[in-house]
């Protein structure tokens, strides 16, 4: 009996601190792959062993809810997503504040959304597109995953946008929204690069724009909506880690650090790509500066949506 103590008591001072990255979502998504895609490697880097805590609900907020409320010493953190700055906005009452009270760390890199339309729709282009449902106000319908989702919210505005009129038909999962598109029972999507690409050769519809600044290095040919003719339209999602407020300056530093070396493993990067993600280091200072600037401009693009959760 003595031997397994001194092997317990052994084992004990030579086990790693557990950090928990709190994915506010389902296994299986976008964010909980990319969380498991660098959780075993960010913890080698930081002699910690992280472990990946799917807490879903909510739209999110469950688990940004127990990331706020934690204890600001590293070992919780939050891989979070667009809807995190949403939730801000489309919520009309939250247990916590999307800036205030979360520490901004390491952004990991940025998600393009793609339109898709059905082939039903005689148009070719985001130009023939705008002017078909100019023609036909309202008679023209979209689908997304749901009232206030970052579908809903990116079509919504490219509507606000363009000057046209369309109607919202929201579904419960971006998939089922890209397959009534598909079905030709619904007119229009915006879905997540991942979700839509596997369809640009998809006869039933046609990728007719990109919603980021630029071309999407996944999807070179086609065009942005900005260029297209919708001036000043994009939309994308930031993937990033945040931990409560109030961390130390050193942790957080020492985070950022190791993110940063991830972003440069080829390994690590291949991983990404097959997730849509465009990988982009920052300091928390940069990455704080775009949680302020898309805060601000999901707030406006909420209103627009008319989008609200009471």
């Amino acid at each position: 009996m003595r031997w397994l103590l001194a092997l317990f008591i052994a084992s004990a001072a030579h086990a790693q601190p557990v950090t928990r990255m709190v994915v506010p979502f389902a296994a299986g998504g976008v964010q909980d792959i990319v969380a498991r895609s660098i959780n075993a490697e960010l913890g080698s880097a930081l002699g910690r062993t992280v472990i990946v805590e799917n807490r879903a609900g909510a739209g999110g907020t469950i688990g940004a809810t127990s990331v706020a409320k934690s204890a600001p010493d590293g070992q919780t953190l939050i891989l979070a997503g667009a809807s995190h700055t949403i939730a801000g906005s489309l919520y009309s009452k939250l247990p916590y504040h999307p800036l205030a009270d979360f520490t901004p760390i390491a952004h990991l890199g940025n998600v393009d959304y793609i339109l898709l339309i059905s082939a039903e729709v005689p148009a070719q282009n985001v130009r023939e597109f705008v002017a078909y449902a100019k023609a036909n106000p309202g008679k023209l319908n979209y689908a997304s995953a749901g009232g206030g989702s970052a579908t809903h919210l990116s079509m919504a505005y490219f509507v606000s946008l363009a000057g046209i009129d369309m109607v919202h038909v929201p579904y419960k999962a971006t998939g089922e929204a890209v397959n009534e598109v598909l079905a030709g029972r619904a007119h229009a999507v915006i879905a997540a690069n991942i979700g839509a690409l596997p369809y640009v050769k998809d006869p039933r519809v046609r990728a007719i724009g990109s919603t980021g600044l630029k071309r999407s290095k996944f999807a070179p040919d086609i065009p942005t909506i900005d260029e297209s003719g919708v001036r000043g339209y994009s939309f994308d999602s930031w993937i990033g880690i945040l931990g409560p407020a109030g961390m130390p300056r050193a942790t957080v530093d020492a985070i950022n650090a190791a993110v940063a070396k991830l972003l440069k493993d080829p390994v690590i990067l291949e991983r990404l790509d097959k997730q849509g993600v465009i990988p982009q280091a920052m300091t928390p200072e940069g990455f704080a500066e775009l949680l302020r600037g898309d805060f601000d401009k999901m707030a406006r693009v909420v209103k627009i949506s008319g989008a609200r959760i009471d």
